[in-house]
């Protein structure tokens, strides 16, 4: 498939919808089944640089007993990163680069804010401001005990988009951050979004039932809290190539990038990652994605091993009115570093558009 082969799910006068023949993705078995060579992988403690942290006089203490600052940092042009705090004490890490109409990224699990820094560096060079937070547990933000639903990470994704006094904003989400994406317009509108982006993302149910024969089975989803639960270090490192498609015939995935997805999972916290397991298979946000009622791009790869595009994707399509479904051939479910190119140039038109 071309970067022309548009399947689009209904122009913005909600007059098309997506073909019948819309590419059907089966579970890979590899998610129950993954086994890989070991994989000796360097590991090196995340702190933050010096040179960020803002004086004493403007910090607050954390719940962990760090300080943090009580305001985002200051950058070259202003704003680089910061933390926000929510209601409930936990703290949000986010970056904040560049300057113009705000794109607005949420991640997908295990990984944290640093899985979108192809896209977010591309579009703060063509005149965007560009911000990302770690989901709660994950990355550098706080590790609290609970909060791991849809409507919490929804409730979060508000508070940095208010802390930063955010509007006209283009959301962008993958996988769970998909999720996270259509339960805040559900919860809080469109008053301050002008587009949405869906990236190879959970909804509406990723989780097979009478009425989504093509989700994934219950045994399948136990199956990744077992192994996370067991020994998510092997695991993470079992689960990438099907993550990245590295697994398939001529992928060019190179070493470093599998690894860098174990550091990512391994720099959220247990209780976190077992959690959210639940929301991102078991949340029907069908309801969710019925409220959206601007611009949507949906963006999928028909090769996604871990989220089928026939579950997903092509009903969301079919639910969100007006949308438009980008099918990628061969792409695989991280498809934002394996297609990078073909998703920055997709994401600027849609911007421009």
């Amino acid at each position: 498939m071309s970067s022309a082969d548009l399947q689009p799910a209904a122009d913005r006068t909600g007059t098309r919808r997506p073909s019948s023949q819309t590419p059907s993705c089966p579970v890979s078995p590899l998610l129950t089944t993954l086994v890989t060579a070991p994989v000796t992988l360097p590991v090196t403690p995340w702190t933050r640089p010096a040179a960020h942290h803002a004086p004493v006089s403007a910090r607050l203490p954390g719940r962990s007993g760090r300080g943090r600052c009580a305001e985002h940092a200051t950058g070259v042009q202003g704003r680089d990163m910061g933390y926000v705090t929510t209601t409930d004490g936990t703290e949000l890490y986010y970056k904040d680069w560049g300057q113009g109409r705000p794109v607005v990224f949420s991640h997908g699990w295990p990984l944290n804010a640093d899985a979108w820094e192809d896209q977010m560096m591309f579009l703060a060079r063509h005149g965007y401001r560009v911000v990302a937070h770690d989901r709660r547990g994950h990355g550098r933000s706080s590790q609290p005990w609970g909060g791991q639903t849809m409507d919490t990470f929804a409730d979060d994704l508000s508070a940095v988009i208010e802390h930063l006094n955010l509007r006209d904003v283009t959301l962008v989400g993958h996988s769970t951050g998909g999720g996270e994406v259509a339960r805040y317009v559900a919860r809080y509108g469109t008053s301050r979004v002008r587009q949405i982006v869906l990236v190879g993302a959970v909804t509406p149910l990723l989780m097979q039932d009478d009425h989504n024969p093509h989700g994934v089975p219950r045994d399948v989803i136990d199956g990744i809290r077992q192994g996370v639960q067991r020994d998510r270090s092997q695991y993470f490192r079992e689960f990438a190539p099907a993550f990245y498609g590295a697994n398939r015939s001529g992928a060019t995935v190179s070493q470093g990038q599998l690894d860098t997805f174990w550091l990512g999972g391994m720099q959220a916290s247990l209780a976190s990652l077992f959690d959210c397991v639940t929301a991102f298979s078991e949340t029907d946000q069908t309801a969710d994605l019925q409220a959206f009622d601007v611009p949507t791009l949906i963006v999928h790869g028909d090769d996604d091993q871990i989220v089928p595009l026939q579950a997903t994707a092509a009903r969301a399509a079919e639910l969100v009115r007006g949308s438009v479904l980008k099918v990628y051939e061969g792409a695989p479910h991280g498809l934002a570093t394996t297609h990078k190119d073909r998703l920055n140039a997709d994401l600027l038109s849609f911007l421009q558009g």
